[in-house]
């Protein structure tokens, strides 16, 4: 997929998602076609993710890992036996993004909590892969807002989606190529902590507009 030049960072601050917007906005202009997953190679800190990232993206890194794993196979087996369960039945909040170690311990967690341990698995058995979040296409209009997390990883060039809370294993792993209609991505950070922003995140953010003049995760 192409990529739109790279931009300037900008600072952090609470105008930061807006900013990044009317630059999105502004490069779908440029590239003269609608495209959710063209991106534009920019620094977006980590707490712009959702409500419940509150800490930089190396950190799920640190600290070792009580699953071993040697193949995608491993990690797909080992996920099998964990329990989605929404941050508000298990933590009582709103939004809270586990440490791949706490989510080892409980084997419990919601979409954001098996993205992040899927996407350091994968690292540490050298596959490139990134953490991306964003929407689930719905004709739903009211599912505009709801965050939803998933990994890119490729092998040999081709680049799969991964759903790693998924429990069909025919959602597991996708050609992105085939499941890249269904999704919206906003925002992606890979193995290096390099962060991209997508055409995606305008899209939402001008259909969100129409209705309410807010943009909000969930």
């Amino acid at each position: 997929m192409r990529q739109i030049p790279w931009m300037p960072a900008i600072a952090e601050d609470g105008a930061l998602r807006w900013l990044v917007v009317s630059v999105l906005r502004l490069a779908a202009r440029l590239i003269g076609r609608e495209s959710a997953w063209d991106r534009l190679a920019i620094r977006v800190p980590a707490t712009v993710f959702g409500p419940g990232s509150m800490q930089p993206f190396a950190e799920y890194f640190r600290g070792p890992s009580s699953v071993p794993v040697q193949s995608i196979d491993d990690i797909v087996a080992w996920l099998q036996t964990c329990e989605y369960v929404a941050d508000f039945e298990q933590f009582h909040e709103r939004d809270v993004w586990q440490h791949p170690a706490s989510f080892e311990r409980l084997r419990r967690g919601d979409c954001e909590d098996f993205a992040l341990w899927a996407w350091r698995k994968l690292g540490e058995i050298g596959i490139d892969a990134e953490f991306i979040v964003g929407r689930v296409v719905s004709d739903d209009s009211s599912e505009i807002d709801r965050q939803h997390a998933w990994v890119v990883y490729r092998v040999d060039g081709t680049a799969f989606l991964f759903e790693p809370a998924a429990r069909n294993p025919s959602r597991i792993s996708r050609r992105l190529a085939d499941a890249m209609d269904e999704y919206v991505p906003h925002f992606a950070v890979n193995h290096r902590f390099d962060t991209n922003t997508f055409v995606g995140c305008a899209a939402d953010s001008h259909r969100r507009s129409l209705s309410s003049g807010l943009i909000a995760l969930d």
